[in-house]
């Protein structure tokens, strides 16, 4: 019978075998978890040494913006440690900008510097010789290149904007530790009458709870600056009385928009009776102008025209004409400025109110309205062309047929007196439209064209 062969040192063999591929499979794994956790580790400090360096973060508190704020803002992240920076370069670009050139000069916080208004009231402050320094989310309402722009104009005045938001309670924190302001002017808000059908709550985040956030800041400053802020023709509402006058009825408003313009003054008689701010409300009228806003009738209109197509103009459900009371954007300036000129000082500085603080509110107009038909009259003669037009009904949106400002108030107390007449007015802006969106260049471009195919 054969012998059955020797296993024992195969399978001896075969154990060592074993136990050495154990020990390499387990070298294998722990070099594998120390290099990735070196590499994690490399990949954290890399991100942490950046974020350090490039945004530096202005306040150790969290703020919390509401989720529908974020629809339209940059959240805290974005717009206090992304935009405004926080270092010492940041500080003295803010410092630099606020400080005024002449004696007893103001220094100004601008809020919505880089909207239509703002940019041109914090030029004309910089060019007399105070310290301005802006604020602007640079939200996209409408065209945000347009104030990219605005904010390029300004920067060459040595005008700084902080990119940020009302409702960022730190930032509006930090500007007020880092510069002493004597004034604040807040243009600052949520604009367009109709907008606030499709999104209600970015009214209510800007022009109410932002609102509410720079008085309560502004309360707590030492010194206090007095504060002169924009309110809006549209306060008015359903109001029949012409010419508006201050003394009028402002408890119907017609639209959104309106309403929390109305609760902004109502707010600031609040902090002004409590906390001794100093607040002046001023009742903007249909302002026009280069480098205005798009979603305006007149802008709109201008381009619509040159673009061959067709533009709606409203008549009332009785059929009389829809008039505006428009008013120049230098005229508007004229009155902001006077406003601040002649804006007493707050008197709870130092968290202790210490007697009556100022409180006004004036109408800013041109005193003339005009059928909105005329402004296309005028619009056609100045570019040449011929408007579509299509005549409807105002639709209940929030429109008001007429608005007409009485400005005797505002004359008697700071000297307003509007000079720009309507066609003169449209006869700048349309220059400068021409100007800024290359239209005449256009127009030699496709002439040069035609010549040389002929």
């Amino acid at each position: 019978m054969p012998t059955p062969p020797d296993t024992s040192k195969t399978l001896k063999l075969e154990r060592y075998n074993n136990y050495l591929r154990k020990i390499h499979s387990t070298k294998l794994i722990t070099a594998s978890s120390k290099l990735l956790f070196r590499a994690t580790l490399l990949i954290a400090l890399i991100l942490i040494l950046f974020f350090t360096i490039n945004y530096p973060p202005l306040s150790d508190t969290p703020h919390h913006v509401p989720p529908h704020h974020r629809l339209h803002h940059h959240s805290l992240l974005s717009t206090s440690l992304f935009s405004a920076g926080g270092g010492a370069a940041w500080e003295k670009q803010v410092r630099l900008s606020s400080t005024p050139r002449r004696t007893n000069g103001f220094s100004v916080l601008v809020t919505g510097a880089a909207g239509f208004v703002g940019s041109h009231c914090s030029l004309a402050l910089k060019k007399r010789g105070d310290g301005v320094l802006g604020l602007d989310n640079f939200n996209n309402y409408y065209d945000p290149s347009l104030k990219r722009a605005r904010q390029n104009l300004l920067s060459k005045h040595q005008v700084f904007i902080v990119k940020g938001d009302l409702n960022d309670g730190p930032l509006l924190t930090k500007l007020f530790d880092v510069v002493p302001f004597t004034h604040v002017l807040h243009l600052a808000a949520q604009a367009g009458v109709r907008y606030a059908m499709q999104n209600p709550q970015s009214y209510i985040s800007s022009n109410i709870a932002g609102f509410v956030n720079l008085l309560e800041v502004a309360k707590a400053a030492n010194p206090q600056p007095s504060i002169v802020w924009a309110s809006s023709s549209s306060v008015y509402g359903l109001n029949t009385e012409n010419p508006f006058s201050e003394r009028d009825r402002t408890d119907q408003p017609a639209s959104l928009y309106a309403a929390t313009k109305k609760a902004g003054e109502e707010i600031a008689h609040t902090y002004n009776h409590i906390y001794g701010l100093s607040l002046t409300g001023l009742r903007f009228f249909t302002v026009y102008g280069p480098w205005g806003r798009p979603d305006m009738a007149y802008f709109f209109f201008t381009k619509d025209i040159l673009q061959g197509k067709s533009i709606d103009i409203y008549k009332t459900h009785d059929q009389k004409e829809v008039a505006r009371d428009f008013t120049y954007i230098d005229d508007v300036v004229k009155g902001c400025l006077g406003a601040l000129d002649t804006a007493e000082k707050s008197t709870g500085s130092g968290e202790k109110k210490k007697g009556a603080a100022q409180l006004r509110v004036y109408n800013l107009g041109n005193t003339s309205p005009v059928p909105v038909g005329r402004l296309v009259s005028i619009l056609e003669g100045l570019l040449s062309t011929k408007a579509k037009k299509h005549v409807i009904t105002m639709p209940r949106n929030g429109d008001v047929p007429f608005t007409h400002a009485n400005v005797t108030l505002a004359f008697k107390d700071f000297g307003y007196k509007p000079t720009t007449d309507l066609s003169t007015g449209l006869r700048k802006f349309v220059k400068w439209y021409i100007s800024y969106y290359g239209i005449q260049s256009k127009t030699r471009k496709e002439s040069q064209a035609t010549g040389e195919s002929g």
